[in-house]
C-alpha cells in the first residue's frame, strides 16, 4: 500500500487545516487509516483513525478539535483539524492498517506549523 499525505502548511493559532491521505495499492487489505504526528525531538504519537466499518477514534488532544473520515473504499482518508495549537505543530503521517492493527504502510508525512 502506498499512501500520500497533503494539505500541510503554516496557519496560526485557533486556525484550520484539512489534511488528506491518498491510498493506493492493495487498498482492499486496509481496514483502517490513521494518522499520527512526530513534532520536533518527540517521539511519533497517534492522533486518530477512520475504519472500513465507519468507526472512528481519537486520542485525548484530538477530540473536539479534530475529525477524521475516509471513503468506504478507503482509498482517501481525511483530517479535518480545527483550533489549532502551537503544540499541534508537527510532521502528521497517515498510515494504512488491516483489521487487527498490522501496518501496511506509512506516508512520507505533511508538516503542520501553527504560529502563535
Amino acid at each position: 500500500v502506498q499512501l500520500v499525505e497533503s494539505g500541510g502548511g503554516l496557519v496560526q493559532t485557533g486556525g484550520s487545516l484539512r489534511l488528506s491521505c491518498a491510498a493506493s495499492g492493495s487498498t482492499a487489505e486496509i481496514y483502517s487509516l490513521a494518522w499520527y504526528r512526530q513534532a520536533p525531538g518527540e517521539q511519533r504519537e497517534y492522533v486518530a483513525k477512520a475504519t472500513r466499518t465507519g468507526h472512528t477514534n481519537y486520542a485525548d488532544f484530538a477530540k473536539g478539535r479534530f475529525t477524521a473520515s475516509s471513503d468506504n473504499a478507503m482509498t482517501t482518508a481525511y483530517l479535518e483539524m480545527n483550533d489549532l495549537k502551537p503544540d499541534d505543530t508537527a510532521v502528521y503521517y497517515c498510515s494504512a492498517l488491516r483489521r487487527f492493527g498490522e501496518f501496511l504502510g506509512w506516508g512520507q508525512g505533511t508538516r503542520v506549523t501553527v504560529s502563535s
